[in-house]
């Protein structure tokens, strides 16, 4: 077995007393993968000695104190063997930039033809992809602000208007008194000119102030 393992700090260690995994994460997008679970021998030993010592009132207790003190080194031997097969086991999966160091994940944060990652050598097609997706959101909501709008029309009735139907949920336009899709009439609230109560659709006096409505 080689003395030195490759990777040192993008993973996690998921190992417990009874087995070993780790989790590999790449150090770009943090997206990883999780190892086998490999059984630790020393593991299965202790808990079955545990077990008997509690079923036979503490005959096996020194041998399972034993096991526990013996346990420590054997483990660690057992540890750092089954880590290096983990790595081994998911090695293909990354690369280790030779610009930055960073090991990423060979499915989506690796440039094959340049042969870095994408901090260092980024993809030009997703970039212009996203370069042009911004800045047609950033075109239309310019375009937006600079077009005039008849304010009265838009907040008339405040939270009231609708943005859309009621029954099919289309989209409305602004004054709208039917529903384009699917003709459902579309109900707005008034509201008295003089005294802002609200009143009847077909109202032409305020019942609140009596103010003659236009």
């Amino acid at each position: 077995m080689p003395e030195f393992i490759e990777f040192t700090r993008n993973y996690s260690d998921r190992s417990t007393g009874q087995g070993f995994q780790w989790e590999f994460y790449c150090e770009r997008c943090g997206n990883g993968y999780r190892s086998k679970f490999q059984a630790s021998a020393t593991g299965l030993v202790t808990q079955a000695l545990d077990t008997a010592s509690s079923l036979l009132g503490g005959i096996f207790s020194r041998a399972s104190d034993v096991s526990n003190r013996v346990q420590s080194a054997t483990w660690e031997r057992a540890h750092d063997k089954a880590f290096h097969e983990a790595a081994q086991e998911v090695r293909h999966l990354f690369v280790q930039c030779p610009s930055c160091n960073a090991w990423v994940c060979r499915e989506r944060c690796w440039n094959e033809d340049r042969g870095l990652c994408m901090n260092c050598a980024p993809d030009v097609g997703v970039q212009v992809a996203a370069a042009q997706a911004e800045t047609i959101a950033e075109q239309a909501v310019e375009k937006i602000r600079t077009r005039s709008y008849d304010v009265d029309e838009y907040v008339e009735g405040g939270d009231d208007k609708r943005a859309a139907c009621a029954k099919c949920g289309a989209a409305l336009k602004p004054g709208a008194k039917f529903c384009a899709e699917c003709g459902t009439r579309v109900e707005e609230k008034r509201y008295c000119i003089d005294c802002g109560a609200e009143i009847a659709n077909n109202a032409k006096f305020c019942p609140a102030c009596g103010t003659k409505q236009e």
